[in-house]
């Protein structure tokens, strides 16, 4: 794919500097001072690449970056500053949250190095390959109720697995389930363009029993102790606090008086041990009604299953719910776990959710892992288990044991660099 970079920033010397080292490259880049030319020239010249300054005169980059996400724009996004670290990590969550596909901050004074790499770590060039995404970005239409009704009847919804591994010893502890509707004409649809269609139309329901069937019969294949073993030894199958599934779960799904007794129906018909799942609650679904909450989520740890709480460290009272709410695990919102290499501010979010989770004896989760960088940090942070683009995207069922039986020996997730050296020895 050519690269087209465009600069919006008030300093003429500073914009011929950064386009002379686009140009080492090969990239073509214009550079423009105000936000009306930025604008026309995206319209018309439409770049794969946009840096833009915080601190312009007119209109603040903030603003431009709101903008941006209006227009449905999907550059992927470098923001420049000389503000302090703080605010460059405030502005680079603003961008995440608009939708933007941010790719790195880069604070002045930085070397021709740092934006070259921003440059090479695109989505569309190496890494993993991006899944085929056509619904959730801030432009994406929802699905029609008739459309996700008929999704649900037909089989169109499908759920994808996303590894969980131990951080310490590298165990592969189990999967989160994530539906996808598999649409035969518009490709792969994601959660954004069908769960508030769902959940404003008495759907969410039907879609979670869909999700929880298939999530059972999964394990039931490929995980129970006579079902197929495939890179996983014996035991993993048979202990109770290995390889579990998590599935989330809608607050509305959580009032419907027989929620509970639906699910125990459903694992007792699989022959699956309530122990080997996990419920992923965010902290909205979670406090809704306090009181039934409470009630409801009691019921279901007693009757074995693991709760989580969902997003931790976002939420204004995550911390009355934690000590109120029987949990069993905190998953740390990947906003922080994504910027832990370049924020002090998010390496001190985490390492304090996880003394606080270590403390409450509750599992600590990090979901966003992208490199490896990240997952040492988290294991030497004390974090219990990571979950990410490093190990793996969301992968549909049919995949799944082929990614195991390539990237792990003995029930253990073998790091892209070992994975390498232990192929070349063996080559």
């Amino acid at each position: 794919m050519d690269r087209r970079l465009l600069i919006l920033d008030d300093d003429a010397d500073f914009g011929r500097m950064l386009q002379e080292i686009a140009a080492t490259v090969s990239i073509p880049s214009r550079h423009v001072v105000s936000p009306e030319e930025f604008f026309e020239v995206t319209k018309d010249w439409k770049p794969t690449n946009i840096a833009i300054d915080l601190q312009m005169p007119d209109m603040d980059g903030v603003k431009v970056m709101e903008e941006l996400a209006r227009l449905g724009c999907t550059a992927e996004l470098i923001i420049l500053s000389g503000v302090d670290e703080r605010v460059l990590d405030a502005a680079a969550r603003s961008a995440r949250n608009f939708g933007l596909k941010f790719v790195g901050v880069l604070s002045k004074p930085f070397t021709p190095r740092a934006l070259l790499s921003l440059l090479s770590t695109s989505s569309s060039e190496g890494g993993p390959p991006a899944e085929k995404k056509v619904a959730g970005g801030p432009k994406d239409a929802m699905m029609s109720a008739g459309d996700l009704r008929q999704a649900i009847v037909q089989g169109y919804l499908q759920v994808f697995y996303q590894p969980k591994v131990a951080c310490g010893d590298h165990r592969l502890l189990g999967f989160e389930a994530l539906a996808r509707v598999v649409h035969p004409q518009k490709g792969v649809l994601y959660p954004d363009s069908f769960i508030p269609v769902a959940e404003a139309n008495e759907l969410i329901g039907d879609l979670t029993r869909a999700v929880v069937e298939q999530a059972l019969s999964f394990l039931m294949r490929n995980f129970s102790p006579t079902g197929q073993k495939v890179g996983v030894p014996r035991e993993a199958m048979q202990d109770k606090d290995r390889l579990r599934v998590s599935i989330n779960m809608s607050a509305q799904v959580l009032r419907q008086k027989t929620f509970v007794e639906e699910l125990m129906s459903a694992c007792s018909l699989s022959g699956i041990d309530p122990a080997h799942i996990i419920l992923e609650l965010t902290e909205t679904a979670a406090m809704e009604n306090p009181a039934e909450s409470l009630a409801m989520l009691t019921r279901l740890r007693v009757k074995g299953f693991r709760l989580s709480l969902d997003d931790f460290g976002i939420g204004y009272s995550s911390m009355q719910q934690l000590v109120k709410l029987p949990f069993s695990e905190i998953k740390i919102d990947k906003s922080f776990v994504m910027t832990s290499r370049s924020s002090e501010e998010s390496r001190t979010v985490i390492e304090s959710i996880i003394r606080l989770g270590s403390s409450l004896k509750l599992s600590s989760v990090a979901e966003g892992v992208e490199d490896m960088e990240t997952f040492e940090y988290l294991r030497a942070a004390g974090c219990d288990v990571a979950q990410g683009y490093l190990l793996s995207r969301p992968i549909p069922e049919k995949n799944l044991m082929a990614w195991i039986q390539s990237n792990c020996v003995d029930g253990r997730w073998i790091p892209p660099s070992k994975l390498s050296e232990s192929n070349a020895l063996g080559a």
